[in-house]
């Protein structure tokens, strides 16, 4: 029995509250009517490129259809992170996720590197861009296209507690706006600056090497067991708010796909039964739960005062099965 992550609804469920996508029929259901709408955005663009020769409208349409396929491992990710843990995976496949995020990111930065030689290659060598009336339709639609899957992403994602979701909502958003800047280019080849429409396009690209950055960051945090700051000061405020909790002295936390695992070393009355401490315990889980977003589990260690902390569970000097002396820590 876990409960709400959300302190002002204390209430409890049937089976684990998941914030993240691969725990919700409802988001894989939202992945891919929003991976639907992209791709006929992107489909609606490549006509238009066909016919225009805009380079700017290429780099937006490359893009779009990076965005779209980025939902396919994405998607077998969440498939496979909700299976249940197995003797081989204790902690189920929710690892998938983050190796789903580097295809992403090398995906988008194909995209990027695509459009940039695009670009660098219309300014070398400029063509004429034809019918600017449907470049600029071309777009709006773009901007629509995203901007309609942003609006779905984030509703859904708030709706079922998925900041994964809300987070590629926002993505979509920032691909709406890119996409009217190619709008942008279109006036400037019509004010008679033909070499505005390859300049866009370039700085599409650098648009989308940001994004390359600031994702490619995030999953290497993740990757390398990182949080978010102000994760463990949640923890350590939650545990010490429950009675006969004296300390907190050890946190740790660490993401397996959009679930957060804690484990928390808690110091009680050394007077304590083994079932009053484990009582404690069972309380210091709960408040967690409740307060910690995305919490999907967390391991409470129980210590007396007299010893508290990991430091007294170091395994002094010793010797065994004719090895070195030796110490654990």
């Amino acid at each position: 029995m876990t409960a709400d992550s959300h302190p002002s609804r204390h209430r409890h469920v049937r089976g684990p509250v998941d914030p993240s996508v691969a725990s919700s029929a409802r988001g894989l259901w939202a992945l891919k009517w929003s991976f639907t709408g992209l791709m006929l955005t992107a489909f609606l663009q490549v006509f238009v490129v066909v016919l225009s020769g805009s380079v700017a409208l290429l780099a937006d349409t490359i893009h779009n259809f990076a965005d779209a396929a980025t939902a396919i491992p994405l998607g077998i990710a969440f498939w496979l992170s909700r299976r249940a843990p197995s003797r081989r995976f204790t902690y189920s496949l929710g690892r998938v996720e983050d190796l789903a995020g580097l295809m992403i990111v090398v995906t988008i930065l194909g995209s990027g590197l695509a459009a940039a030689y695009e670009s660098v290659s219309r300014l070398l060598h400029p063509r004429p861009v034809q019918m600017l009336w449907a470049v600029m339709l071309a777009s709006l639609i773009g901007f629509l296209g995203n901007e309609a899957v942003a609006v779905f992403r984030i509703r859904v994602g708030r709706q079922i507690g998925s900041a994964a979701l809300v987070a590629d909502g926002q993505h979509a958003r920032v691909d709406g706006w890119i996409s009217l800047s190619v709008l942008a280019g279109a006036l400037g080849v019509w004010a008679g600056l033909p070499w505005a429409d390859p300049l866009v396009g370039l700085l599409i690209s650098g648009a989308i090497f940001w994004i390359v950055w600031q994702s490619g960051r995030v999953i290497l945090v993740r990757i390398l067991d990182g949080v978010e700051v102000g994760t463990v000061d949640a923890i350590v405020h939650a545990a010490r708010h429950v009675p006969s909790v004296e300390a907190v002295t050890d946190v740790r936390a660490r993401w397996i796909g959009h679930r957060l695992h804690a484990e928390v070393n808690i110091t009680v009355p050394g007077r304590l039964s083994v079932e009053e401490a484990h009582a404690v315990a069972k309380e210091v889980q709960h408040q967690l739960l409740h307060h910690v977003p995305h919490l999907g589990a967390a391991i409470v260690h129980t210590d007396p005062s007299q010893e508290s902390g990991e430091r007294h569970h170091r395994i002094g000097t010793h010797t065994h099965d004719e090895l070195p002396t030796h110490e654990h820590p």
